[in-house]
């Protein structure tokens, strides 16, 4: 059975651009973004990369790491990084895993476990289940999980809301709507009740239903 949200992530050593690292352990308290690829040297996943490095500032401003993942070797990742610079503008600061063996494909439900690890010569389309993205939370749980087409590039903005809207109902017991943007009102939770929402918000909130209610986004 494949893995789901709130399942315990699965932990793993694995060699990286940065060095050796056990996953749990890299990860610490952080939030964390596990993002993975067919192959190196992939026209859409190079766009990628780049963007994703640009927004590592904003990432960890949110308590959040970033790690990719291809099933190519370390030296293959050093030289692709280059590529990425070279066309999307920005250095890859981020660890990304060589994950030859497909363990850890496999240990994230990207390939059956039966899958043929052998490198030789396997092509992104041999690797298309691997274009998946992961937010694991500081509880080491799986929070999201995503998994795009070949041609399609992952929208890395959406990721971005999706991990402020968690870290928000994580602190406060609210919900956030559909489309919601950081500074947009949020919704209190059927668990919250109207003599509960007096007190945590004094300046009133909106009822549409009984059910829903709107309320000012918590600071």
């Amino acid at each position: 059975m494949g893995l789901r949200i709130n399942d315990q992530a699965p932990n793993f050593d694995a060699e990286t651009t940065d060095g050796k690292i056990n996953f749990h352990d890299w990860l610490g308290d952080s939030w964390g973004i596990l993002f993975s690829h067919p192959k190196d040297f992939t026209p859409v996943c190079t766009t990628e990369l780049g963007y994703v490095a640009k927004l590592k500032p904003e990432f960890e401003k949110r308590n959040c790491k970033v790690i990719g993942l291809s099933i190519d070797p370390v030296d293959n990742h050093a030289g692709w990084a280059k590529d990425i610079e070279e066309t999307q503008g920005t250095k890859v600061n981020f660890p990304m895993i060589a994950d030859t063996d497909l363990k850890v494909a496999k240990l994230y439900s990207m390939f059956p476990a039966d899958e043929n690890a052998a490198m030789e010569n396997r092509t992104a389309m041999t690797n298309a289940t691997v274009r998946t993205v992961f937010i694991i939370g500081p509880d080491k749980n799986i929070k999201l999980m995503m998994s795009y087409p070949m041609t399609t590039g992952r929208n890395f903005d959406e990721i971005m809301r999706v991990l402020e809207s968690m870290q928000l109902t994580v602190a406060h017991k609210v919900a956030t709507p559909v489309n919601w943007k950081d500074g947009d009102d949020v919704i209190i939770v059927p668990a919250v009740t109207d003599e509960m929402a007096k007190e945590k918000y004094p300046d009133g909130w909106k009822t549409l239903k009984p059910y829903l209610r709107l309320v000012k986004q918590p600071n």
